[in-house]
């Protein structure tokens, strides 16, 4: 019965396609950058990373639902993506251990989403098409009205989305007796970052994304992290600044993601919009320095430029992107510092990564030795 009784919603994307379906939850429109994740699972997880702010999510696993929601699988305190797009919505989910339908996950969230969508279709247009703002709307709006909206809406490039889920204040996480101590810089931190720190025996404080050096340095850390999180890194001025104060001073510092997109450019290094981005966990990484594979978990829509840093005296490329040749990892020769694009804490491999964090907490060891 629910199903036959679901209203009709579409996706409008920015040149004029539209894509047909049908509404699931609460009625609305809901704008953003439409992308798609190739994950086959870990859903919950990708709804509530604030990397995927103002992004409305196609997943391109068929079913999506089918295992529920779980409390505890979360990155952040809600969720983050703009809206979903899928072909096949669970209601009922099979799973002992979950909490509740994903449905009403998102009654309660108030996210909009879309359903019945030909998700191959809709996929292969992005990837020819290149990834676009869209609207999802399932209220039955006007189709010029939608138009109108959809062309107010602002481009991915130079849009500064960290401030949007950063902390507001300061926040611990960890043991307060742990042997070593970490200030974080959170751009739109994941929580399996902080459960990865924490479990290496340090203690975090974190960081809103406008916090100075010198809020960082006052917690007298052993170490400095530079998070993930959503938007162009070319606006974020006083993130770039941090990078820059805390390599002067040659301090353990590691960035991932967003991160190390700033560490990029607090190097002069420029960064640039992908056509389409990645984002999946089946993302094949080569490590230059050890020669190993790594099956790694993406979620980013700009890169750091590959010319440049291989013409910069004091970066080294570390990891490759083995589909397309983007740098995926890097390290500077005379300074205590390394980052990557992808997501170690995400666990896909579902152990390949996990060595950066313990490198962190090595180069950290060593500098207080």
């Amino acid at each position: 019965m629910k199903y036959t009784t679901r209203k009709s919603a579409i996706l409008l994307l920015s040149d004029g396609t539209i894509f047909h379906g049908k509404s699931i939850g609460i009625a609305g429109t809901t704008f953003g950058e439409v992308c798609f994740n190739t994950g086959m699972t870990g859903y919950q997880e990708i709804f509530t990373d604030p990397s995927y702010f103002g992004q409305l999510m196609v997943a391109t696993n068929a079913h999506i639902g089918n295992y529920g929601v779980n409390e505890k699988e979360v990155e952040s305190q809600s969720i983050k993506i703009a809206g979903l797009v899928c072909k096949n919505f669970s209601f009922n989910y099979s799973r002992a251990d979950s909490s509740e339908s994903l449905e009403s996950y998102f009654i309660k969230q108030n996210l909009i989403c879309i359903s019945d969508v030909d998700t191959r279709a809709l996929v292969s247009y992005i990837r020819d098409n290149g990834a676009m703002n869209a609207v999802i709307c399932t209220d039955g709006t006007p189709l010029e009205e939608l138009k109108s909206a959809l062309d107010k809406t602002p481009d991915m490039v130079g849009l500064e989305l960290a401030s949007q889920v950063s902390t507001t204040s300061p926040y611990f996480y960890g043991d307060e007796n742990a042997t070593y101590k970490i200030s974080a810089l959170d751009l739109g931190i994941k929580t399996n970052i902080l459960r990865n720190l924490a479990k290496r025996d340090c203690y975090i404080k974190v960081f809103p994304f406008d916090a100075s050096y010198a809020d960082l340095a006052s917690f007298s850390p052993d170490g400095y992290f530079l998070s993930n999180g959503p938007g162009d890194p070319d606006p974020l001025f006083g993130a770039i600044q941090v990078a820059k104060e805390i390599l002067e001073h040659n301090h353990p510092l590691f960035g991932i993601c967003l991160g190390h997109q700033v560490i990029a450019l607090a190097n002069g290094v420029s960064t640039y919009k992908m056509f389409n981005g990645h984002r999946g966990i089946n993302h094949p990484v080569t490590n230059l320095i050890t020669g190993k594979g790594e099956i790694t978990s993406q979620n980013h829509g700009f890169a750091v430029n590959k010319e440049q840093l291989e013409n910069h005296p004091d970066l080294e490329i570390t990891h490759l992107h083995l589909n397309d040749g983007t740098v995926a990892g890097m390290r500077l020769k005379s300074k205590n510092c390394f980052s990557v694009q992808y997501h170690p804490e995400a666990s896909p491999g579902p152990h390949d990564s996990a060595y950066l964090f313990d490198q962190f907490v090595e180069n950290i060891k060593a500098a207080k030795n």
